[in-house]
């Protein structure tokens, strides 16, 4: 299958699957974003997103090319609707994974690599891209070690980006692996693992007096959930 041709947006009753060509135009790409974006927001559509992130080649390392800061903005807008969709989101990558698909990779709730995967960071001369990817891996990360990436320039091979917890799972077979976890994670993924999402994207910036009112909100969401399903926790004789 072509890497960004039209039949690689395609859904079955597991889920949406849509391949990223991270060699397309920003615009183009954020438009593609946007559509899986639309699709997966259709109530009662889907549960789980696959992003089949395509290799993209050594000298690509440059990116985003030409373009002004409103195409960034418009990319940087669609990956974070992306974050807060009511779906799980699971990412595969293999060969060298960069530019636009390095920050879905990062905005994705479960990351599968094949063991030949190399996370090529994108700079341009000499200088690392300043996107959310940096604050991504930061909160990802922490600190320390994301200063190591960023103001270093380092790539990470699979064995390091699995290490570091970039990447969740390394597998041979990346069709295999996606199916299992896909079925696995499509019956946690509803709106309520947004709201869980979103509470430990917020955790590392957040005080904790602060923080408690979110949490409580969320508390009193489940408890209230559970006691309609008849799931309250207590014991039953």
């Amino acid at each position: 299958m072509r890497p960004g041709s039209d039949q690689e947006h395609t859904s079955d009753e597991l889920g949406l699957h849509v391949g990223i060509d991270a060699t397309l135009p920003l615009p183009e790409l954020t438009a593609r974003l946007n559509a899986a974006c639309d699709q997966v927001e259709e109530p009662g559509r889907h549960t789980v997103l696959r992003l089949l992130l395509h290799p993209v080649p050594a000298h690509r390392r440059p990116w985003p090319a030409r373009v002004d800061v409103r195409d960034v903005n418009r990319w940087e807008r669609a990956v974070r609707r992306l974050e807060k969709l009511p779906a799980m989101i699971v990412s595969t990558a293999e060969g060298i994974c960069g530019g636009p698909a390095l920050d879905l990779l990062l905005a994705s709730d479960f990351r599968i690599g094949d063991p030949g995967l190399l996370l090529m960071l994108p700079v341009n001369d000499g200088h690392f891209w300043p996107g959310m990817a940096v604050y991504r891996l930061a909160q990802q990360l922490g600190t320390a070690r994301a200063r190591q990436i960023v103001l270093w320039g380092d790539d990470l091979d699979a064995r390091r980006a699995h290490e570091v917890g970039l990447i969740d799972q390394l597998s041979d077979d990346l069709t295999e692996a996606a199916h299992t976890a896909v079925v696995l994670m499509g019956r946690i993924s509803d709106r309520e693992l947004a709201v869980r999402r979103q509470l430990l994207l917020e955790a590392p910036a957040t005080e904790f007096q602060d923080a408690l009112g979110a949490h409580l909100a969320a508390c009193d969401r489940e408890l209230r959930r559970l006691a309609e399903s008849g799931h309250d926790g207590r014991e039953r004789s």
